[in-house]
């Protein structure tokens, strides 16, 4: 799983712990670890959603200033299905390896 660069900071400081996502089938599992600067993200949770689910509040808790920026980001490819993943932040050392 992989963040636009500006959202990474925030990722782990960990006012950010979501991500609107579409893609054609899920990419990540819940428990999946995926690096991130010096820890990892954990993916706690996968929920497929409706795309107006996606609202201007969601998109700011997922580290955009827009539901228009969080869309020219999340859509990519040839994706129909919306994702929300949930995920916490684990620095290198914290929450048993990985």
């Amino acid at each position: 799983m992989t963040f636009a660069k500006r959202l990474r900071a925030p990722i782990m400081r960990g006012e950010v712990t979501c991500s609107v996502r579409i893609w054609m089938t899920p990419r990540v599992r819940v428990g999946g670890r995926y690096p991130l600067g010096p820890g990892h993200v954990e993916v706690t949770g996968l929920t497929e959603i409706d795309l107006a689910d996606v609202t201007p509040e969601l998109a700011r808790r997922s580290g955009f200033d827009s539901l228009e920026d969080l869309m020219a980001t999340a859509r990519h490819g040839r994706g129909e299905r919306v994702f929300l993943v949930n995920f916490i932040y684990q620095a290198e050392g914290t929450g048993g390896g990985g």
